[in-house]
């Protein structure tokens, strides 16, 4: 009974980790119906400059703030000067084969950089796990995690719910040509998209890597994967959706880690994406009604 408290409990946590992610995922497709599978690796990169700015100021916080402000900058400039190169009437594949080619670029000048050695990654609060009696909970850290997962998701909800600028965006994504006429900025909206979901990445790896190994330039090669199915199992227009299928996901993973082994989880991941995009491609939560808009 421990033993299964404790990994329901990790997987809660792990899973409000790669909700985090996912959401970074579903601000860019409500901003610009794309979906961005350089996230990780930009992200990885933010989480570098939050490793180099921690570094020089000894402060993790400093670097936490320096992590948010690069993503806003990666991702304005990824939008500004690569993706608005994806046109043409196949343009959303367009957007995806550039995606895949910036995963290879900013992997390969990382790796220039900083090298491919494991760097540690220090949590900003304990990562020992508070207990009851027999029964091992959740850690300060975990805590944070999930706090900042609720945050989060508040604050989409205000932006797409109870916003202009939210509005307008979405607008920009459903309805350009229109948008366009009625004196919506849609590519600076695009761009806002942009750089909100990679600050939102941003702070997902840094509550992500801590729970890793150590940071390196493949580090979220495997969350992204797990994020996505969990994108994919919410649906990508509901981030409360996307919450639960992370949880789900990270259920799924600490269950089958626990009981069958870790090296099956990479596997059990892409079972689980498989079997939602064969019977329900349109996510769980979200309706086909509205994601067919």
């Amino acid at each position: 009974m421990q033993r299964f408290v404790f990994l329901t409990l990790d997987g809660l946590a792990r899973g409000a980790a790669y909700a985090a992610f996912a959401l970074a995922l579903v601000l860019i497709w409500r901003a610009a119906r794309v979906i961005n599978f350089a996230q990780g690796a930009m992200a990885v990169a933010c989480v570098y400059v939050a490793h180099s700015v921690t570094g020089a100021t000894g402060s993790y916080w400093a670097g936490f703030a320096a992590a948010v402000v690069s993503g806003l900058i990666l991702g304005a400039a990824v939008d500004f000067c690569v993706m608005r190169l994806a046109g043409g009437a196949a343009e959303h594949l367009n957007s995806v084969i550039i995606a895949l080619g910036l995963v290879l670029i900013i992997q390969a000048v990382l790796g220039i950089v900083y090298g491919n050695e494991f760097l540690p990654t220090p949590a900003p609060f304990d990562r020992t796990s508070f207990t009851i009696g027999d029964f091992v909970l959740l850690s300060p850290f975990d805590l944070f995690v999930v706090a900042a997962v609720v945050a989060v998701v508040a604050a989409l909800a205000w932006l797409f719910g109870r916003t202009s600028v939210g509005l307008r965006m979405r607008a920009g994504a459903f309805a350009p040509e229109v948008s366009r006429l009625l004196g919506v900025n849609v590519g600076g909206m695009l761009t806002l998209g942009w750089a909100l979901a990679a600050s939102l990445g941003a702070i997902a790896g840094m509550l992500v890597v801590p729970t890793e190994l150590a940071l390196h330039p493949h580090a979220m090669d495997l969350v992204f994967v797990a994020s996505f199915t969990a994108a994919v199992i919410g649906g990508l227009d509901s981030p409360p959706g996307v919450v639960i299928g992370g949880l789900a996901v990270g259920l799924t993973l600490s269950y089958v880690s626990g009981y069958l082994g870790g090296d099956l989880t990479p596997l059990a991941t892409l079972i689980l994406l498989l079997a939602v995009l064969l019977l329900r491609p349109q996510g769980l939560i979200t309706s086909a009604k509205v994601r067919q808009v």
